[in-house]
């Protein structure tokens, strides 16, 4: 007489579900990594065989392709510049001014702000590409 069941169990695990909770986690951190910067510029600089890691306070000014100037991320119409860094540079000891110029811009539109630079005795630096970048 055999009293034991026919059929075994196995143990098993029901994964159907896992590949939504995937999907959910990757088009969750997909739309946070977009929303970690939402204020930067977008600027193709030019390109350095060196670069050098500033460590100081700084005030950036950056100036798109089609000529709109930012100071801090904050956009500022080219007869207000030169009162927006005083502003800026005004709440700090001993600043220095990074400049974020599109490599497509002429060299005049540097020379105009670095005169503002000058006119305000400030140092300017201007930034550029990394080589492995």
């Amino acid at each position: 007489m055999n009293l034991r069941p026919k059929h075994k169990y196995a143990a098993e695990v029901n994964a159907s579900s896992l590949n939504d909770i995937m999907f959910f986690l990757l088009l969750f951190f997909l739309i946070i990594s977009t929303l970690v910067n939402p204020s930067v510029i977008k600027l193709m600089l030019p390109n350095s065989k060196q670069s050098q890691q500033m460590h100081k306070q700084q005030v950036t000014v950056s100036v798109t392709k089609d000529l709109q100037y930012y100071v801090n991320n904050k956009p500022v119409p080219f007869g207000d510049l030169e009162k927006a860094i005083s502003a800026e540079v005004d709440k700090i000891k001993e600043p220095t001014v990074v400049l974020r110029f599109d490599n497509s811009l002429s060299v005049q539109d540097l020379v105009d702000v670095l005169q503002i630079g000058d006119r305000l005795k400030v140092k300017m630096i201007l930034a550029t590409k990394a080589p492995n970048e």
